[in-house]
């Protein structure tokens, strides 16, 4: 009886989103094509590769010593072939890969940002799960204690 009036006064209704975010798990680069054709998925795999090749320091050396290399002829062609040769070659050439290591880096951070929060959401979830475990275990305890007793307050 007793219980029945503490379910009264408070009825746990869990989150729909609890039971779908326990069953998946946080997105990867890995898994965020698995639904796509295999062209899609070889296309991705392949971005990835050419991206990462080309998104390294060292490729960035590499373009620079290939863009020096046409410099000479550049400064001969005159002042408009020199600018063109600073546009089209170097800024082009050498910028792309330390842009893209750039935004290598900041994905690395703000990957770990998303980990991070999606830990911290998990320990907040455990944390309300051993809450609602302690509350019903009190529950349970006090219901027990007033069995035999009545309810009532005025009764007492």
């Amino acid at each position: 009886m007793l219980r029945q009036r503490v379910e009264e006064i408070f009825t746990h209704i869990p989150h729909p989103y609890i039971l779908l975010r326990k069953k998946r798990a946080p997105v990867t680069v890995a898994g965020s094509h698995a639904r796509e054709s295999w062209m899609q998925r070889f296309n991705a795999y392949l971005a990835v590769k050419i991206t990462g090749g080309v998104g390294t320091m060292w490729c960035a050396y590499l373009f620079a010593m290939l863009a020096l290399i046409s410099l000479p002829q550049a400064i001969y062609g005159g002042t408009a072939t020199t600018i063109a040769w600073i546009a089209q070659t170097f800024l082009q050439l050498v910028l792309l890969s330390i842009i893209i290591v750039g935004q290598k880096v900041a994905a690395l951070a703000s990957d770990q940002r998303a980990l991070d929060t999606y830990n911290d959401a998990e320990a907040v979830l455990h944390e309300a799960i051993q809450i609602q475990q302690h509350l019903a275990a009190q529950d349970a305890l006090l219901a027990k204690l007033l069995e035999g007793r009545s309810p009532d307050p005025q009764a007492g």
